[in-house]
């Protein structure tokens, strides 16, 4: 028996593939998902329809022709050719380029729903609410397995140990999704919180779908509390970010926004106590000062003073006039004698 190391088979496939003049020349069209350009310049995508999925590649030097690159939801016509990528053992479509082909399916019910509740006002700035200062019980709606609770959590506790968090889990992907998100909104509300957390992780425009549901968004704004959402990473906008009361560009970024620094707060309180005992001291030296002033004024038109004064002149005064009659006597003896 001849057998293939995992390599070789690859290294076979790879070249049959290449070696097939239709696939090293050929056309696809296809609705954009999960694509994020890498630090290295690469672009890396899928390209979907209703019935696969192709994973795709744009080389540096190739993106850096193209005058229009891939964005999620958007429909794209593109060139290149299929290989295989043997370290992952896919298949790929290396694409040299990109022309619009019109909006996806996905991203056509995200824009007309996006305007109908635009239109009916539920992403008006004045139906925010403000987050409270100092909330003693938050609530967080996402997956209990989900590395985002984690990431939340170590926020609070670093920041507000204080704080009691309340946690309502939820699917946050799948067809199932909507539903348990809404039921969990219900849920935490009614346990009394002050603030609400609705977090993911990111993905792609299909991951994050359930926080582009109708449901989901009438959920938020009847939300009796709130609402701060943190779902998927910065460049990633779903309906639920614009009805929400605060969007947050990560669920750690969000948990950070419902928040104070405790260790700011000691140090600000420390800095207050220090600013009001010296204000405290400086206030009684002053008392202190004046008091003194006061007492010294007292004792210059005090009547035991004046008293003292006229009793020293009267003192004096006497012993004048003792002297003043001896004198005399001794001058009248002087005269008789």
């Amino acid at each position: 028996m001849n057998a293939y190391s995992v390599t070789a088979l690859s290294d076979h496939i790879k070249a049959i593939l290449e070696d097939d003049p239709e696939l090293g020349d050929v056309w696809v069209e296809g609705e954009v998902s999960n694509c994020r350009p890498a630090a290295s310049g690469h672009w890396y995508f899928v390209l979907k329809d209703e019935g696969a999925t192709l994973s795709c590649v744009i080389w540096k030097s190739s993106a850096a022709a193209l005058s229009t690159l891939p964005a999620d939801g958007q429909r794209f016509l593109m060139h290149g050719a299929v290989s295989v990528y043997g370290p992952a053992g896919r298949y790929q479509y290396y694409v040299d380029h990109c022309e619009p082909a019109g909006l996806g399916d996905l991203h056509q019910r995200f824009e007309a729903l996006k305007a109908r509740l635009a239109e009916e006002g539920l992403f008006d700035a004045a139906r925010k609410r403000p987050l409270p200062a100092y909330p003693m019980r938050i609530g967080v709606v996402t997956s209990r397995q989900a590395a985002a609770l984690r990431d939340i959590c170590n926020v609070l506790a670093r920041r507000w140990p204080a704080a009691e968090v309340r946690l309502a889990p939820t699917l946050v992907q799948g067809d199932a999704a909507p539903d348990q998100i809404v039921a969990a909104l219900a849920a935490v509300a009614r346990a009394g919180v002050e603030v609400v957390l609705l977090a993911r992780g990111g993905g792609s425009l299909e991951d994050l779908w359930a926080f582009n549901d109708e449901r989901v968004a009438r959920a938020i704004a009847a939300c009796p509390v709130p609402v701060v959402c943190g779902v998927g990473h910065e460049i990633d906008f779903t309906i639920a970010d614009f009805v929400a009361d605060v969007r947050a560009p990560t669920p750690s970024a969000a948990a950070e926004m419902v928040t104070p620094d405790a260790r700011e707060l000691r140090l600000a309180v420390d800095d207050r106590r220090l600013r009001l005992t010296r204000s405290v001291a400086d206030r009684v030296d002053g008392w202190r000062q004046a008091t003194d002033r006061l007492a010294h004024r007292l004792r210059l038109v005090a009547p035991e003073r004046a008293i003292r004064d006229h009793r020293t002149r009267i003192e004096a005064l006497r012993a004048r006039l003792g002297r003043a009659m001896e004198a005399r006597l001794r001058l009248a003896r002087a005269d008789l004698d």
